[in-house]
């Protein structure tokens, strides 16, 4: 009986270990095939790879995690961040604009000393904001922050490109809110490529 027995095992095993086996065609899902789906490039890293140019490949493997990660936290797509950094510097981690806005999101050193103590991240100096995962955590936060603020994304994009401060007195003054940086970044998140320079 037991000879029996594990011949039934053995049989068992061989036809489960079968079963299991890895075809060597590949496998279709859909229209495309699993290792299609497994080498498909991700969107998000191959945009900052092609566009940030002057970051090592480590750089761009932090500010695309830094992008991912903060998008998720604070309720943000990674297409809208991609917009306002496209915008803001076309991926130069070392822009500095005619006011003193630096790095991937031109963020000014004020706004970026008050944003890293509200999030816990090492403030030092400036120079902090040349670190392009660091400026672009900060960047998403603020950008969450003009949403929340205003509720309204042409105006929350006003607000991160004008100050909050300004597009306040604007609103309650009546006065209409400047939509030009809005509108181009929106423009290049539906269009995904190509941006205008911002003049912020």
């Amino acid at each position: 009986m037991l000879p029996r027995l594990g011949a039934v095992l053995l049989a068992v095993l061989v036809v489960a270990t079968l079963s299991c086996r890895v075809p060597d065609t590949p496998v279709l899902v859909g229209d495309v095939t699993a290792a299609a789906i497994v080498a498909a490039p991700d969107p998000v890293a191959q945009h900052v790879a092609e566009r940030a140019t002057n970051l090592t490949s480590a750089e761009v493997a932090r500010v695309v995690e830094a992008i991912r990660r903060e998008s998720l936290r604070f309720g943000l797509t990674p297409a809208l961040v991609l917009a306002v950094i496209e915008v803001e510097s076309r991926f130069d981690a070392f822009a500095v604009s005619g006011v003193g806005a630096m790095g991937l999101m031109q963020i000014l050193p004020s706004t970026g000393e008050a944003l890293a103590a509200r999030l816990g991240i090492v403030w030092q100096g400036p120079r902090t904001l040349f670190d392009p995962a660091v400026n672009v955590t900060l960047g998403i936060a603020y950008l969450a922050e003009m949403r929340d603020r205003f509720e309204h994304w042409p105006t929350a994009l006003a607000a991160y490109n004008w100050g909050p401060s300004a597009i306040g007195r604007r609103l309650s003054a009546g006065a209409p809110i400047p939509d030009g940086y809005a509108q181009r970044v929106l423009a290049v998140q539906r269009r995904g490529v190509q941006p205008e320079a911002s003049t912020s």
